[in-house]
């Protein structure tokens, strides 16, 4: 017997399984793709934030879980013995004009009181220690903005959870009496759009690199819409594309290709270099672009968490807390733009 059944054992689903295991619920997770499959399996892991203005419960939602990301992956890599090479080394963006400027100078005063002094967001004279080139000479340089290896993070949570006593069941039967969390990406909004007759998601493709370039101190850069992230194992990930329409899910093709020209005109030593690997598949994006989080709008008596997106990563620390209390404490913090606007409909559908 388990306390509580997990499905999905992409990022969002393990933290929601390791918030469980802290507290020594019995936690089951099942996957038959594995863990970090499809998204999660991404090369790229820009935990970065929403830029401090329009502020809004996303935003600040996003922000506190960032403030306390290093805690939490610490704490998962301490118990696990594995390295998600969380690290909050800042980024920097170029400011190419005296507009962008103007906005930068703006939202510098801004960020002093919705970061409350918890994070920085600052105008620089220097990009050091990159070489990089802006219009104006000035970047913004924002401390808030950290890196993790996705795939690495997925597999250190697995490690804590099972020391924990977690267990995991790739090809798990129903158990409609046992608590259950949905956090099965893309697979999970199609049949709720199907089932509901509403539109609950939008599969987004990217695609990204992975070269060998050690830069393992140096903060992430954000250039012409593109991430920039050195990893703690000495690699360098860029990407990644937003594909609304493709024909292939998990295959690379000329945008990869695009993409990774323009990023040799920001970053000029990946000109010498070859990527080491390419990467593509969907990432699920709700109708509102927020997370999906709340009691689940087809199963009564389960519950889900999807839709993270681009920010799923920096939201899952908190997104787990606030439905593990959901469930197991009875206190509601979710965000009213996070819960699912769908009434739960009398059905066990697995």
């Amino acid at each position: 017997m388990v306390d509580l059944i997990v499905r999905g054992a992409g990022v969002l689903g393990l933290t929601v399984a390791w918030e469980a295991a802290k507290r020594g619920l019995k936690v089951c997770i099942s996957d038959p793709n594995g863990i970090a499959s499809m998204a999660s399996g991404g090369v790229v892991g820009a935990l970065a934030p929403h830029v401090p203005e329009n502020w809004n419960s996303k935003k600040q939602f996003q922000f506190q879980s960032l403030i306390n990301g290093e805690e939490f992956w610490n704490g998962v890599d301490s118990e696990s013995g594995f390295n998600s090479g969380y690290a909050r080394l800042g980024r920097l963006q170029p400011i190419d004009d005296e507009k962008a400027l103007l906005l930068a100078r703006n939202r510098l005063e801004s960020s002093e009181e919705l970061w409350r002094g918890l994070a920085k967001w600052r105008i620089v004279e220097s990009s050091a220690p990159w070489s990089l080139t802006s219009g104006t000479g000035k970047w913004v340089f924002d401390t808030l903005s950290a890196r993790i290896n996705p795939t690495d993070a997925c597999f250190s949570l697995a490690k804590a959870i099972q020391k924990k006593g977690g267990v995991f069941e790739p090809h798990l039967k129903k158990y409609p009496n046992i608590r259950t969390v949905w956090a099965t990406g893309i697979h999970d909004l199609e049949r709720i759009s199907k089932f509901t007759n509403v539109k609950f998601r939008t599969a987004v493709k990217g695609q990204a690199a992975l070269f060998n370039l050690n830069r393992v101190d140096y903060p992430q850069v954000y250039a012409n819409s593109i991430h920039f992230v050195p990893h703690s194992n000495g690699t360098f990930a860029v990407g990644s594309t937003s594909e609304n329409n493709f024909s292939s899910s998990n295959t690379t093709d000329e945008r990869l290709e695009t993409l990774i020209e323009n990023s040799m005109s920001i970053i000029p030593e990946l000109r010498l270099l070859e990527p080491i690997k390419r990467w593509a598949d969907v990432r699920p994006r709700s109708e509102s672009r927020a997370p999906i989080v709340g009691k689940h709008p087809m199963i009564e008596g389960d519950y889900i968490v999807n839709g993270g997106f681009k920010i799923g990563l920096g939201m899952a620390p908190e997104l787990a807390r606030v439905l593990i209390s959901l469930i197991f404490d009875g206190i509601d913090q979710v965000p009213e733009a996070f819960k699912p606007k769908v009434k739960v409909q009398n059905s066990t559908s697995s």
